[in-house]
């Protein structure tokens, strides 16, 4: 027996060794870039400063508006109170550059072909379901939308919602943009599916930001993710004898996949439980065959739901 856990322990140590040394390795991996303060430069501009920021920013001015009316939008009142919020909460970004100089270089690891974004921040109007948009070359943050949970602008927020709109999630959010761009599943009909296709998301996660905590990656709080990992058990349990892994019901996302309050399982702990329990136990699932697994990240984010789910041989944690 003391032979076994000396053997376990060695291999713990071992694959922690091998963790840092990989960590180690993408650390030195060269990154260069600036974050655009388009927010500031807004914020700033006059009139006739309009014609330098188009030119500049392109893609951020629609050939839909005239003039007039981003001239207005410099000089309204909502919108200076915007910027100064932003400028009070963001005098600098030196903690968000750090992070997202990580994700560049994991990033850049993996995917050899990766090309560095301009980032850029700005502000808009707190559409908080777009807090980033990640494309091939641009990688957008508004800013108004990570001032903190119990800012005044979000008094009208969902709380569930708020809750995530603080800096600390800025590259979380950032992070997810770029595993939506990678995945990809051909089938996303049944409970499982979505299951799967968010646990690849989550997953994606793991790989690219090791230094965030669990909870961060899903954006729950410690709380919320002790609740799941504490009844992995029962909620499975439910998944299958309620014969919901297959199912191909509408109603089952909002309940299980969607951001909400608390899943609803229709019992009385439903109150207690986080929301997208559905996305936890895929994230789980997609860990479990990438433990099992020599693959890429990239490989399993392509891999077929089913044969994630077949392959994984997933057990909840008692």
């Amino acid at each position: 027996m003391r032979f076994y856990i000396i053997l376990l322990l060695t291999m713990v140590l071992v694959s922690c060794a091998d963790e840092n040394g990989l960590e180690e390795e993408i650390a030195k991996i060269e990154v260069e870039y600036t974050i655009e303060r388009f927010d500031i430069a807004f914020y700033s501009a006059q009139a006739e400063d309009l014609p330098r920021l188009k030119q500049t920013y392109p893609f951020l001015f629609s050939k839909q508006i005239p003039d007039t009316i981003w001239v207005k939008r410099m000089n309204d009142t909502l919108q200076k109170s915007l910027l100064e919020e932003v400028n009070k909460a963001f005098p600098e970004l030196k903690q968000t550059k750090k992070e997202l100089t990580s994700l560049f270089q994991h990033l850049r690891y993996y995917d050899k072909t990766f090309n560095l974004p301009r980032v850029i921040t700005l502000t808009n109007d707190v559409a908080y379901r777009d807090k980033t948009i990640v494309t091939d070359s641009i990688t957008l943050i508004a800013l108004d939308n990570f001032l903190g949970e119990n800012h005044e602008f979000y008094q009208n927020i969902p709380r569930y919602l708020a809750r995530n709109m603080r800096k600390e999630q800025i590259v979380v959010d950032v992070v997810n943009g770029y595993a939506e761009k990678y995945v990809y599943q051909t089938n996303r009909k049944s409970l499982l599916d979505e299951m799967i296709y968010y646990g690849k998301l989550l997953y994606f996660k793991d790989v690219m930001l090791p230094n965030k905590s669990d909870a961060e990656k899903i954006g729950y709080t410690k709380d919320q993710l002790k609740w799941a990992e504490s009844n992995e058990g029962p909620i499975w349990s439910y998944f299958v004898e309620k014969e919901l892994l297959y199912s191909t019901d509408s109603k089952l996302p909002p309940r299980f996949i969607i951001d909400a309050p608390f899943s609803k399982f229709y019992l009385e702990l439903d109150r207690e439980s986080p929301g997208r329990l559905g996305q936890y136990i895929g994230w789980q699932i997609v860990k479990a065959y990438a433990d099992k697994s020599e693959e890429s990240v990239f490989d399993i984010m392509r891999k077929d739901s089913e044969e994630i789910f077949r392959k994984s041989k997933f057990k909840p944690r008692k």
